[in-house]
């Protein structure tokens, strides 16, 4: 096949003046704001901490590229949007990456980063969480109180034969079903799981283990366990309550919690009409008790009517407290953790595109590693600022997508940023707090 190359590109003219253009420039990045991540990463201590945990088979004296080093490639390059392996053939070259990974000369191509991919192994991931969890521990300067921890599962489609792949009836597609777990705004747990299961599978295990590192960091701290529907399960329950553990739950609609709430329904419909159409929300709870379980619990019940007709949502919960500040305030903050996860396909939690299954795993942990950095940048560097609540995608295309002209000699590598960069002075103050910790 014939490859054809254009040194130089015209734009037309600008007041009789030819513009043209041609990818020459020599040592320009437009990844400038990678030396933003390599300060959050040394902050954290992330890559240092995992690549130590991963163990390298390869002969020392054939190897150019050391772990660290790849493993800072695929990280730094998701968090500036670059995920596709086959991107790396060029970027490798790119000075930028090479200072802020550590080296002085071109790194790792696609071929040998994936080798680096599929050598995963579940040993692996469960180090790279239990770094998660660290990192997360480590970040808080005070003790909390108490942590509410989010659970939650989403699609992964796959559009190739991985391995785990099964059809998903309710999405509708072949796909795997990750679960996500959230405190705040960390990432704690991104486990890659088949789609032919129940969506609470391993749930217990993965709240266990968090549980007992959290109080052996915080012995009194308080952790509640948020979810929905998909999450209502007796013996979650049932550990939590021994545990101590506090829990808000979904609870799907069935006949018996309908029976339960239908007077309250009735109160809400009347106030409809009497209202002349304004939205009614009533709020109460009863104990009730499915067949599989052991003992009766708390539902709360949330009796809603609009022009939709009747809307009513129940949780199950052992917290005490007002129905209705349970449900609004605490249940339904739920709702934030979607924007961790959203923030998750941004930064390509959803590129589970290799054939092995383990290697997919690191693929989705390697996103997650990524959005921490972010999260640093944004937490830590752009607290009290505009960017404070920022989505992953606006950092990034304001402070990591920098051009810059790189210089690099025997005495220093030299970053020439845009003039007419229009952050200057916030970005001075970023990096300083990233910088003083």
């Amino acid at each position: 096949m014939t490859i054809c190359t254009t040194e130089d590109f015209r734009f037309g003219s600008v007041k009789g003046r030819v513009v043209e253009g041609g990818f020459n420039g020599g040592a320009v990045t437009s990844d400038g704001g990678i030396l933003l991540l390599r300060e959050a990463d040394r902050l954290l201590g992330l890559t240092a901490e995992i690549a130590q945990e991963m163990e390298d088979g390869r002969q020392a004296g054939k190897c150019d590229h050391s772990i660290v080093s790849m493993l800072r490639q695929r990280v730094y390059g998701i968090a500036l949007g670059s995920e596709d392996l086959n991107d790396q053939d060029f970027l490798r070259h790119d000075l930028a990456w090479q200072t802020a990974v550590g080296a002085e000369q071109p790194l790792a191509s696609s071929p040998t980063l994936c080798r680096f991919e599929n050598r995963a192994s579940r040993r692996l991931a469960w180090k790279i969480h239990k770094t998660l969890l660290r990192t997360f521990i480590k970040h808080h300067k005070e003790v909390p109180e108490e942590l509410v921890l989010d659970f939650d599962a989403t699609d992964d489609p796959v559009h190739g034969n991985q391995e785990g792949r099964f059809f998903h009836g309710y999405y509708g597609h072949y796909c795997f079903l990750p679960l996500y777990v959230t405190c705040g705004d960390w990432v704690l747990v991104s486990y890659l799981r088949r789609s032919n299961i129940d969506p609470a599978k391993h749930s217990l295990a993965i709240l266990s283990f968090l549980v007992q590192e959290l109080r052996r960091a915080w012995p009194n701290v308080g952790i509640t366990l948020r979810a929905d529907s998909g999450f209502c399960r007796h013996w979650l329950f049932s550990w939590c309550e021994r545990n101590d553990v506090n829990y808000i739950v979904g609870i799907a609609k069935n006949n018996r919690l309908l029976i339960h709430a239908e007077q309250l329904m009735n109160r809400a419909e009347r106030r409809f009409v009497r209202t002349g159409g304004e939205k009614q929300r009533l709020f109460d709870e009863f104990r009730y008790a499915a067949d599989t379980w052991h003992r009766k619990r708390r539902v709360i019940a949330k009796a809603e009517y609009n022009e939709h007709g009747p809307n009513p949502r129940f949780v199950v919960t052992n917290l005490r407290g007002d129905p209705k500040y349970l449900y609004d305030t605490l249940y339904c903050a739920r709702g934030d953790m979607e924007n961790r996860i959203k923030q998750q396909i941004e930064m390509f939690a959803d590129r589970t595109s290799c054939h092995g299954w383990w290697a997919n795993q690191f693929r989705l942990l390697l996103s997650t590693l990524a959005y921490t950095l972010v999260h640093v940048i944004r937490a830590v560097g752009l607290k009290g600022t505009a960017f404070a609540r920022a989505q992953v995608g606006t950092i990034r295309l304001n402070f990591l997508k920098l051009g810059a002209v790189v210089v690099r000699n025997t005495r220093r590598v030299r970053f020439m940023f845009s003039s007419a960069y229009p952050r200057q002075e916030l970005f001075a103050l970023l990096l300083a707090r990233l910088q003083s910790g």
